[in-house]
């Protein structure tokens, strides 16, 4: 059949809120034009990430059930470290209460003050961790990944040559670490080929070799789908390959875990993974739940098998790639091809007569909330810009996107019709949008926080 549906059926519901127009503006201003400061009540759809904000399955919620709340070596515990030693292949897996707090372990125990950490793209708490402990974030993405118009399968790679010239450049490099699927990069995956390239390279020069392996199910299904020899592998078998290339691996279980918190941080060093283990203890919790419960362990233990059921995979790509074509149809430019969890609009282009300075992404956002109570994210120069040392606005993005993420098992069809239909009107108006400037702003981090105001000369 050319209709792929869900591969299950829903047993719970929960009402959405709906809101007029004039209700929207105001809640909008008083948010002072950042979407996360809006309560989650007051969005009819809510983009805003993927990340801890799916449905769990019937066996997700009956393992929940049997959660061993013990302090120390619960059964939970074991069950979860079963699950993920199977998959990963690491041998030393340390639970954490999601993966900002491994990527902090990490890079602290790496030591990265003064030193570099290269990515094919950092995301903002990855970036935000390793500049907080004074490293240093490179990014080697590809040419193509510079470019939504441009069609690669693999958009995530790394560029070899340029990871290379890092590598020999002189400065002390702490880590690789590859991110798959590549968020910042519009949720595009990395071959096969290039991981272990990249493996290869690091190895040669002593250097770590990591995953961000947050959406490392979407990733292998990617690679199943378009890499020449894994067509007839099963997306566990990829997953488990792509695993055995790394030296380690951080991982948040709220994207392809399938549960509402938690993650991991694992590694084949003892000796790391000792100093791992003390600093869990300091600050998450004992290394048999680190911050999480028993319950929650059991839920990531499930989720980890179910997310590589070829049913499921199938249907979660059918559906991004379903909102990523109404989009296209309606006018709006994405990065193309669309990714494994969500749709990436590029604001920049969309919106020319907004320059950067005046984050274009954040106006589309806006619109969208103004116009249908969609809540989705800037992936652009508020999230990824800075100021100069006088405070005024001198680095933009490399891209000025507006990220749509479809939580797991959450929205139907008709869900993402809507927003089609919103993006249409937006298409309407889209030259009557203008910019916002920050009136104010944390030191890291600072789309979660910052406070907006519209910019009056349009």
């Amino acid at each position: 059949m050319k209709t792929i549906i869900e591969p299950f059926r829903i047993k719970s519901v929960e009402p959405l809120k709906l809101t007029t127009r004039d209700e929207r503006s105001g809640i909008l201003s008083r948010a002072q034009w950042n979407l996360f400061r809006i309560a989650a009540e007051d969005i009819l759809i809510d983009l805003l990430t993927d990340s801890g904000t799916g449905a769990m399955s019937a066996e997700q919620w009956a393992a929940m059930m049997r959660g061993d709340e013990s302090y120390a070596g619960a059964r939970s515990w074991f069950r979860f470290e079963r699950e993920v030693r199977e998959l990963t292949g690491l041998a030393h897996v340390i639970p954490t209460h999601q993966g900002r707090a491994a990527e902090r372990i990490l890079f602290s125990c790496l030591d990265v003050a003064g030193k570099v950490v290269v990515s094919n793209t950092h995301f903002d708490t990855t970036r935000a961790n390793v500049e907080h402990l004074g490293g240093r974030a490179i990014d080697v993405p590809i040419e193509e990944a510079l470019h939504p118009e441009r069609v690669h399968p693999f958009k995530g790679n790394l560029d070899l040559a340029a990871l290379e010239r890092v590598l020999d450049g002189g400065d002390t490099v702490a880590c690789v670490i590859a991110t798959v699927t590549n968020n910042s990069g519009g949720g595009q995956p990395a071959s096969m080929r290039n991981l272990r390239a990249a493996a290869a390279l690091c190895r040669s020069r002593r250097v770590p070799f990591y995953l961000d392996a947050c959406r490392f199910a979407e990733n292998a299904y990617f690679i199943k789908l378009r890499e020449e020899g894994y067509g007839d592998k099963s997306p566990r078998a990829i997953a488990q390959e792509m695993f055995s290339l790394a030296d380690g691996a951080t991982f948040s279980a709220k994207k392809d875990g399938l549960a509402n918190i938690g993650g991991f941080l694992a590694t084949n060093d003892a000796r790391l993974a000792g100093m791992e283990k003390d600093l869990l203890i300091l600050t998450e919790g004992f290394p048999t739940y680190g911050g999480l419960a028993g319950r929650d362990l059991e839920a990531i233990a499930v989720g980890l098998r179910e997310v590589l059921e070829e049913d499921y995979l199938r249907y979660r790509l059918a559906s991004i790639r379903y909102l990523g074509n109404a989009l296209t149809e309606v006018g709006m430019p994405i990065v193309q091809p669309p990714g494994g969890h969500a749709v990436y609009i590029d604001a920049g282009a969309l919106l020319p007569h907004v320059p950067a300075v005046e984050l274009p992404g954040q106006a589309l956002a806006c619109a969208f909330y103004l116009e249908g109570g969609i809540r989705g994210v800037e992936i652009g120069s508020l999230m990824f810009g800075g100021k100069d040392p006088f405070g005024h606005e001198d680095r933009a993005a490399p891209l000025e996107l507006l990220r749509l993420a479809i939580p797991r098992r959450t929205y139907t069809q008709s869900h993402m019709d809507y927003v089609a239909e919103v993006a249409a009107s937006i298409m309407d108006r889209r030259e009557t949008l203008r910019g916002y400037r920050i009136v104010e702003q944390a030191p890291h981090l600072r789309h979660f926080t910052a406070k907006l105001a519209p910019i009056d000369r349009y």
